[in-house]
């Protein structure tokens, strides 16, 4: 056993009795988060334009601040960029992480002094809960590798700006930097498939036994040690045994990433985001993220399908029920208020808190009335593939198609296989009974032949890669859409069609 498997053992018993004191008090813990944020919040121009000093309980909040996006927020972000100061949180921003709007073009996202420290103990966080439940810390004795953006900074305002992932790698702890991968020169190389290349020649003859980054760029990585060396990757790092992951749900690249792999290794589901780190896996062979309420962030949560009406719901920790999709709200100290990041999720558990991110609010079909939603189609996926074995899939995306020319309208997969089923129509089959289960709008809609089932359109090798290229978002953070109420993507993506 390693010096820093060993060292780390104090710091885990510390950890697991702070977590257990706040997650075995969620309203309470809340409660503070809230008052210490309002309060810091009065002394800025936010707090004076909403009347911040009149606020002495949640119900004065909910009165005095708008749900809001970025939209709603940019006019603050243009103010401190001009150099104003104590406008969203005191002072200025140490950061702005830069992140692609779908409607917004390029968004700059806040991050004060205060919020650096919890996106760096999250990810910490989440690798001490493993090893608190498993007892296994030495993997930290080995390579670790953090698959992320770009480390190089620009400046907006007078103020760094860049990828989350390439700012928290400049506040990377001592003890994970002595052994980090990639060398900060290679993780500086923009052009993601040159990066990749050199990445594979600073690993490939070292002792991995951590790899961290989101799935389709992971495979990507592990696809071309493969094609490299011909070996699974357990052969040629035979110590690898921790894949940290987050960005998209882990269940469609599941079976890829373990054959390519070559054996079972255990993963660490984490839930970060520009806005804020948010959860991390807290069991290993059971579902649910632990939703850290005692980071800096204040949550709302409004039931997903009245997000849209006039007035919807606001509620807090104490109210939520389990089973319900809810759009995520935040307000944090990076002075976010009644900020909505456009993500849905949906709690399993709640006490511990334990979520289940559902998918995005924005991301949904429902050209018909139908309102499928992202995590139905993962689950219809998945249980088709379940009856399907040996069936492997790269990328997915899924539209609507209004005017066919071939009958009635319907939804229409584009999936790229890695692996064909033996029948595509039986699979297609299976696809969407599987998906009219789900969703009872749907099912309505095919049995009384308004729509016909759902149609899959196979995709060439590479599609979704070559695709993210052409727009500039090869690598990184970046992902593709599961699900969009229109054809943007997918008339772009018709030019891969095998």
């Amino acid at each position: 056993m390693g010096f820093r498997s060993v060292l780390c053992r104090p710091f885990v018993a510390n950890f697991a009795n702070q977590q257990d004191k706040w997650s075995s008090k969620p309203v309470l813990t809340q409660l503070r988060q809230f008052e210490y944020l309002a309060k810091k919040g009065r002394d800025t121009a936010f707090g004076r334009e909403h009347g911040f000093d009149g606020i002495r309980n949640y119900h004065d909040f909910k009165k005095l601040v708008p749900v809001s996006d970025y939209e709603s927020f940019s006019p603050y972000i243009k103010r401190i960029i001009n150099g104003e100061k104590d406008v969203l949180w005191p002072g200025k921003p140490a950061y702005f992480a830069k992140t692609s709007g779908t409607t917004s073009g390029i968004k700059y996202i806040p991050l004060s002094a205060e919020s650096i420290p919890y996106h760096i103990n999250g990810a910490r966080n989440a690798l001490f809960n493993y090893i608190l439940e498993t007892g296994k810390a030495g993997f930290l004795d080995g390579g670790l590798i953090f698959l992320s953006g770009s480390p190089v900074l620009e400046e907006k305002g007078n103020i760094k700006t860049g990828r989350l992932s390439g700012i928290v790698n400049h506040h990377v702890p001592v003890w994970a930097r002595m052994n980090q991968k990639p060398s900060y020169q290679t993780n500086c190389i923009e052009d993601w498939e040159t990066k990749i290349e050199k990445i594979i020649d600073e690993t490939i003859d070292a002792r991995m036994t951590l790899i961290s980054g989101i799935p389709p760029w992971v495979q990507m990585y592990f696809d071309r040690i493969i094609e490299r060396t011909g070996k699974k990757i357990s052969a040629v790092f035979p110590d690898f045994s921790v894949f940290v992951h987050g960005g998209v749900n882990f269940e469609p690249y599941r079976a890829r990433l373990i054959e390519s792999i070559g054996r079972q290794v255990d993963s660490i589901e984490t839930y970060p985001a520009s806005e804020g780190f948010i959860a991390y896996q807290y069991r290993q062979n059971e579902p649910g993220l632990l939703l850290l309420l005692n980071s800096g962030i204040f949550y709302e949560f409004i039931p997903a399908d009245e997000f849209y009406s006039e007035d919807p719901p606001r509620l807090t920790i104490e109210d939520v029920k389990e089973g319900i999709n809810y759009a995520l709200i935040i307000n944090s100290n990076a002075g976010l208020w009644g900020y909505s990041i456009g993500d849905t999720v949906k709690f399993i558990s709640l006490n511990p808190p334990l979520v289940q991110v559902t998918g995005r609010i924005s991301h949904f079909i429902s050209a018909f009335g139908e309102h499928v939603i992202v995590e139905e189609v993962e689950k219809a996926l998945k249980n088709a593939l379940t009856e399907f074995t040996g069936t492997e899939i790269a990328e997915f995306t899924v539209a609507p198609v209004v005017n066919s020319g071939q009958g009635l309208p319907h939804h229409e997969w584009l999936i790229e296989f890695s692996r064909m089923p033996g029948n595509l129509d039986d699979f297609s089959a299976k696809l969407d009974a599987s998906l009219r289960k789900l969703n009872a709008y749907y099912d309505d809609l095919v049995t009384g032949a308004i729509l016909q089932p759902l149609k899959i359109v196979r995709l060439r090798k590479d599609s979704f890669r070559d695709y993210m290229k052409t727009i500039g978002k090869l690598g990184g953070q970046n992902k593709v859409p599961r699900l969009s109420n229109n054809r943007l993507i997918a008339d772009q993506l018709a030019m891969y069609v095998e």
